[in-house]
């Protein structure tokens, strides 16, 4: 599939996605259709201890928007994905993951397989989960903010309030203490920002108020063993390719407490002039991006058994 009539290989880019694009219901098109998926929820239900599908498809929401649901179950899902694309030929040539998706992104650059993941990211979900009380951290996204604004308005209200996300595309996302997140999105639309949206998430992420959680993670990174990176994965962190698996592990240590530089991992893998891009697991958000960072990359998302054909045939026919 990666190869093209005259022999060059597609280069692919996969994008996985993180917390806030789960929804009830992800995955159980998959489960019905595909063996490989129930023998995944089933695997991750006895790592986890728990009902990974029925969570997953059946919700509640407000208990799988919870940050040590809400990990795991997208990881799974993600994975899932990216196992049906790679049956069917389908492999990235670099690989992008939004903040729990560099987890994913890594596993499908070989550098850690499925179950250390999913037991880094139970670990990391259960640390953000308890690093904040229960509604004292918010997050919110500014669309059509100018960056700026985005920056100046963390700066000019009182309490912890900073930029987690720089998505690209006019969308920021801020990430602190709930009182200073509101004043700041308020402020942020007297400034000209189109819309603000409040994230269903459940820990501000990205943030000063993770410190803690992202030196617990630390502790856990140290006792799983990463491989050599098959191929580079563009870091939130610094928005560069990495393919050294002990920077690659440095990196997720930093990550929890640091800004996502999504924009900058996405032109930087732009700079690679990939042939696709693909987003691997729940929603759309990031091929969306995509389509805004780099308008010449045809874009697809797989999340389902439909949206798995109808990339695999999009992406035939770029071959």
């Amino acid at each position: 599939m990666n190869e093209t009539k005259s022999g060059r290989q597609l280069q692919i880019a996969f994008l996985f996605p993180g917390q806030g694009s789960q929804y009830v219901g992800m995955g159980k098109n998959f489960c019905e259709r595909f063996l490989l998926a129930r023998e995944m929820y089933g695997r991750a239900s006895e790592i986890l201890g728990w009902d990974v599908a029925r969570l997953s498809f059946e919700g509640p929401m407000e208990k799988l928007t919870q940050t040590c649901h809400t990990q795991p179950a997208v990881l799974v899902h993600s994975y899932i994905a990216f196992r049906l694309l790679e049956e069917r030929g389908v492999r990235p040539a670099m690989a992008l993951g939004h903040s729990l998706g560099e987890y994913s992104a890594l596993v499908a650059a070989g550098a850690a397989d499925f179950e250390a993941a999913l037991r880094l990211v139970q670990a990391r979900g259960r640390f953000m989960h308890e690093a904040v009380p229960s509604g004292g951290g918010a997050m919110a996204a500014l669309l059509g903010a100018e960056r700026e604004v985005a920056e100046a308005v963390c700066r000019e209200v009182d309490g912890v309030v900073e930029v987690a996300n720089y998505n690209g595309a006019g969308q920021y996302v801020l990430s602190g203490e709930k009182k200073a997140v509101e004043a700041a999105a308020a402020l942020a639309e007297v400034r000209g920002t189109r819309k603000v949206v409040m994230l269903p998430v459940g820990a501000p992420f990205h943030c000063s108020l993770l410190t803690e959680a992202a030196d617990q993670m630390s502790e856990v990174l140290d006792g799983v063993e990463f491989r050599p990176l098959s191929v580079p994965v563009y870091a939130n962190v610094t928005g560069k390719p990495v393919r050294d698996a002990a920077e690659a592990k440095d990196l997720l240590r930093r990550q929890i407490r640091s800004s996502v530089r999504w924009e900058d991992a996405m032109r930087s893998a732009g700079e690679a002039k990939p042939d696709a891009v693909v987003e691997v697991g729940p929603g759309k958000v990031l091929s969306g991006l995509s389509r805004r960072i780099l308008r010449e990359v045809p874009a697809w998302n797989v999340e389902d058994g439909e949206s798995l054909e109808k990339t695999v045939l999009g992406l035939g026919q770029l071959a």
